[in-house]
């Protein structure tokens, strides 16, 4: 995937629009697909119940990949606020690039702010931005606290990602509940202990 595009348009807060820069879903390609992987599978997509299933498994995946695009909006940091701001349990779904599998759960997003501030929803919608993608969690973790430490500039930032994923609840050891947990740290939060189990503790995780 290509880095997600920024737009500047500057007023009296600084305002990024965010783009995701992926190249648009076939989706006439995407149900054909769909009808050849059922007839694969020993199913008949002229099946009453399954003659719409290709246009809704298209349409499905495409909300799935597509993440929404927004106005990253920051403010000057006038008060000088130099703690750890923490977004807790934002809800993450993404799907699993080995198996098209989902998975979900939830990430802990935070940051030591520099000269800017955030605005707080922009941390669920950077979340949003790289889950809605084909994904493996170790590397959705390391996109999010990446883009914020590059784009916002902050002293450091802190993401913690808890997730199920189906492709270990419902095949293969089918052990389901088993949650996995990855983490990714920059600038203070990763070279400062103290900072990073403040973070940790926050979070609701053992550091």
């Amino acid at each position: 995937m290509s880095l997600p595009e920024l737009t500047d348009q500057l007023d009296e807060h600084r305002r990024r629009r965010v783009v995701h820069g992926r190249e648009g879903i076939d989706l006439p390609a995407a149900q054909r697909a769909v009808s050849d992987l059922l007839v694969a599978l020993g199913r008949d997509p002229a099946a009453e119940h399954l003659a719409d299933t290709p246009r809704r498994v298209a349409h499905a995946y495409a909300e799935l990949l597509t993440p929404r695009e927004f106005n990253l909006t920051t403010f000057p940091n006038d008060e000088g606020y130099d703690e750890l701001v923490l977004a807790k349990a934002i809800p993450v779904h993404s799907l699993c690039r080995h198996h098209l599998l989902p998975f979900q759960g939830v990430a802990h997003v935070g940051y030591l702010p520099g000269e800017r501030i955030l605005g707080l929803s922009k941390l669920a919608r950077v979340v949003e931005l790289f889950a809605r993608d084909l994904q493996v969690q170790e590397r959705l973790t390391k996109q999010v606290a990446d883009w914020l430490q590059h784009h916002l500039e902050p002293k450091g930032v802190g993401v913690v990602i808890e997730a199920e994923h189906q492709c270990m609840s419902l095949r293969g050891v089918r052990a389901a509940g088993a949650r996995t947990v990855t983490s990714a740290l920059q600038g203070a939060l990763r070279e400062d202990a103290r900072s990073r189990q403040e973070f940790f503790a926050l979070a609701g995780v053992n550091g």
